[in-house]
């Protein structure tokens, strides 16, 4: 996508639907024509940019998921313990927020936005782990097992691990608050990842 008019119509329709969003606290109120007319283009032009709405879902909230944790790393671009902490932590205010503004008519959109922040959460977690492993290139070594990990699966892992606990958290009542959930997940995939590369200061855990 480097053609800038393509750039410009895409963010045009993005930022057409976010003002929707922000005006209705919905989603599924919105259709292809509010945005259309919102964003003063027509509908051939929604299509020639989005498959459907659907796609324009999975695309604003990537992008928005994608600023929330690009403001809370503040580019940091290794694994280390603190850097972790901080994209849990991310991840639990994110949900948080956001089911602050999810209707109940908005529920089954929930799959598609799951999705969405996993890949993310992958992404991020791939490049961490792609730079602690350089020697071993696609691949890392676990003691949990004698067959080699690759790093594809053990983000992929990471992010769910992170991801599941964080959306049943938010699912619910929220009893507990986000720093102590955090802090819980923080533990369990610490002690997974921690064979993989040393995590500093680890040992604030079992402290």
């Amino acid at each position: 996508m480097s053609d800038p008019r393509v750039r410009r119509t895409r963010q045009l329709l993005l930022d057409a639907f976010m003002e929707l969003v922000g005006e209705r606290n919905s989603i599924y109120t919105i259709t292809v024509q509010d945005i259309t007319e919102r964003a003063e283009v027509n509908r051939s032009t929604f299509y020639a940019h989005f498959e459907d709405k659907y796609a324009l879902l999975e695309s604003w909230m990537r992008a928005k998921f994608n600023r929330s944790l690009a403001t809370a790393l503040a580019g940091a671009s290794s694994l280390t313990y603190e850097n972790l902490q901080t994209l849990v932590g991310a991840v639990f205010v994110f949900l948080a927020r956001f089911r602050s503004f999810q209707r109940q008519v908005d529920k089954q959109y929930e799959p598609l936005f799951e999705v969405c922040l996993q890949q993310e959460l992958y992404e991020v977690l791939l490049g961490w782990l792609k730079e602690v492993t350089p020697g071993l290139p696609g691949v890392t070594a676990t003691p949990l097992s004698h067959r080699s990990v690759t790093v594809e699966t053990t983000a992929m892992v990471s992010g769910w691990a992170i991801l599941g606990p964080a959306i049943q958290w938010s699912r619910g009542d929220q009893e507990y608050p986000a720093e102590e959930m955090a802090g819980q997940v923080m533990a369990v995939v610490v002690a997974a990842l921690s064979p993989l590369v040393e995590l500093k200061a680890l040992a604030q855990l079992s402290s």
